[in-house]
Parts: C-alpha cells; structure tokens; sequence
C-alpha cells in the first residue's frame, strides 16, 4: 500500500476520476447505511457485530464499486449491497457454528421515540416476531427483513436474492402466511 493508495485502487483512475468515484461512493454510503446496518442487525440481533459487518459490506462494496455502477445500467445499487451484506452475514454464522450463540431475545429492539407504555408493547410484539421470524427457513427471513425492515420493493429483493419477480412474490407471500401462523394469526393452512 505504497503511496497512500489502497492495493484494491483500479491503477487506470486518475486523480480527478478517483475523487468523483469517492464522491458517488460517499452518496452511496449516506443513502443506503441505514438499510445495511438494519438488515445485519435484523439478520444477527446484536448490535456491536451488526456494525461490524456493515463496515465489512462497504470496504468490499468500494472495492467493487466502479464496476458494479458501470454494471449497474442505473438501477439502485441497494439491492447490490444488501447482496454483500446477506453473503457476510452467511459467513458470520458460518463461522460461528461451533461457538455458542446469543438469543435473539435478549436483543434490544431498535429505540424510536414513543411513550414508555408504547415501548413495552412495541418490545413485546417485536420479541415475539423476531423469536418466530427465527423459525422461518432463511430465504423466506430475508426477504421479509428486506421488504418491512428496509423498505425494498420486490424487485429489488429480487435482485438481491438473484430471483425472478414472480417467485420472490410468492416467497413473500409464503413468508408472511408462515409468520403469521407462527405468531398464532389467521392461516389458512393451503400451502
């Protein structure tokens, strides 16, 4: 790493493509942090490591990044870096497998600003979804930790999880169908 540059730096970029390519990574980390923090830490339910591995998805995606926007034909790169997050987090529990591991119950839910009646109700509901969510196989989790936590329409989930549009609906559908007969809601048990 001589010269100050990383070892991953395309050699061809000069100094003023460099600094336009830093800049629109900078308005890629502003715009997207959120959603790779939250679907790590919906995926580990520990926050100290969440962060870990939302800095772990950035330093790969800027490795990346040049060419995955000239891949990109315009589409929103969050489906990209949902995809780096979801593969980080299949190795974290990969590597983990033989280390005891802490409940997601004893995780605290996210704070948002309600009254204290509200954030014991809220802390119930969401252990109750999260212990259930567990329950559900990993591809039908994801895509609900994408679709209600970060807010991502079905095609970008489906670019995420590299599915067509059409499955990913029905994978959706399946997901909510099992949670709610998990948390004891309305099933209709004909899947």
């Amino acid at each position: 790493m001589s010269g100050g540059k990383e070892s991953f730096e395309p050699a061809s970029l000069d100094p003023a493509a460099k600094a336009e390519l830093d800049r629109a990574f900078e308005d890629l980390y502003r715009a997207h942090l959120r959603n790779v923090y939250s679907y790590a830490y919906y995926r580990i339910g520990n926050h100290h490591d969440a962060e870990d591995l939302t800095e772990q998805a950035f330093l790969q995606a800027y490795r990346h990044f040049d060419r995955a926007r000239r891949e990109s034909d315009g589409r929103s790169l969050r489906p990209w870096l949902i995809r780096i997050a979801h593969n980080l987090v299949s190795n974290y529990y990969r590597d983990r497998a033989r280390r005891p591991q802490t409940s997601l119950d004893s995780a605290d839910p996210i704070a948002a600003r309600h009254g204290t009646e509200a954030i014991a109700a809220g802390r119930e509901e969401l252990r109750q979804v999260m212990e259930n969510l567990e329950h559900l196989p990993d591809d039908r989790r994801e895509a609900l930790i994408m679709r209600f936590a970060l807010g991502m329409d079905n095609r970008e989930i489906a670019r995420a999880l590299g599915r067509t549009d059409g499955a990913t609906k029905v994978l959706i559908h399946r997901a909510i169908k099992q949670l709610r007969e998990e948390i004891g809601g309305e099933g209709d048990g004909d899947d």
